[in-house]
């Protein structure tokens, strides 16, 4: 469990995680006393890993309008999941904002602003909700910075919450990171505020901006690209932010079997170089971009 999740992490030579505290498809748990979570904190101590992000479960849906049962489950569990995260000895419980199958955005965002109500008007624990930016797939809120801000808004204890920024799913919601990287960041400032973000998933982008795909790509193996993600990872305004990478397992041969995980060499590739780098490297990505358009 949470001991095996710190050596991954270590071997990796990651100096912070993301971890579920089960299956994130299901709400089979173990009890807090089973998470080994002492010898965990021993081990990342001595491992250099002072910070975890907890990852709630993708069943979790505070937006559903259509089925009571669900919403009930969903504010349900994710009381509990506060409580283990808190356990944990993690702050930030990442979460995604969930789906309005069909009933229309502020419906959605009426019904998870209720939810989230329910979930923390009651609750004194010390860990921040982080709502997820999306990509905009189906019927998903939370994929303009518009929609995050009108859930913020509407949540009593605002104090409680703060942005999960994935760096994919702005991209495929449509917003232009890499021919507008200033103009972004200063949008989303204005309308929730950079200091608010948590924390920021780096993942590359199979494809092209505002396709609302949600499918990550390796580091530098997508629409966003090398340059700009390391420019993210290095941009000082976000020196303090846990950044975790959410990249596709690689293959090996021709057996298509993913079982290669990328993260070694993703974390040593985004330790070198900083803005400047990223900075000089930045008209080559659009152009390489052009030229996959043409082809």
């Amino acid at each position: 469990m949470f001991l095996a999740s710190v050596k991954e992490a270590e071997s990796y030579g990651a100096n912070v995680l993301m971890l579920y505290t089960g299956a994130p498809q299901n709400t089979r748990r173990k009890d807090i006393e089973e998470l080994n979570i002492t010898a965990g904190w021993e081990y990342a101590k001595k491992a250099g890993i002072e910070e975890i992000i907890v990852h709630a479960p993708y069943i979790i849906n505070l937006a559903n309008t259509i089925k009571p049962e669900i919403f009930e489950l969903g504010t349900s569990f994710l009381r509990k999941e506060i409580k283990r995260t808190a356990a944990m000895r993690g702050r930030i419980l990442v979460l995604h904002p969930g789906s309005h199958l069909g009933e229309g955005v502020e419906t959605g965002i009426a019904q998870a602003v209720k939810g989230l109500n329910l979930v923390l008007n009651d609750n004194e624990d010390d860990v921040y909700i982080a709502l997820e930016t999306m990509a905009g797939k189906g019927s998903e809120i939370g994929a303009s910075f518009e929609e995050l801000k009108m859930i913020c808004d509407g949540v009593d204890k605002k104090n409680r919450l703060r942005i999960c920024f994935d760096t994919c799913h702005v991209h495929d919601a449509g917003y232009d990171l890499v021919g507008d990287y200033e103009g972004v960041w200063q949008e989303f400032d204005r309308l929730i505020g950079i200091d608010r973000i948590a924390v920021i998933h780096v993942n590359d982008s199979l494809n092209p901006r505002g396709s609302h795909k949600d499918r990550h790509a390796n580091i530098g193996r997508g629409y966003i690209g090398m340059d700009i993600l390391k420019r993210i990872v290095h941009d000082e305004r976000f020196t303090d932010v846990p950044k975790i990478l959410e990249t596709p397992w690689l293959s090996e041969g021709a057996s298509g079997k993913k079982t290669i995980p990328p993260y070694k060499e993703e974390i040593a590739e985004m330790k070198m170089g900083g803005f400047e780098a990223a900075m000089g490297g930045t008209f080559r990505q659009e152009e390489r971009i052009k030229k996959q358009n043409i082809e």
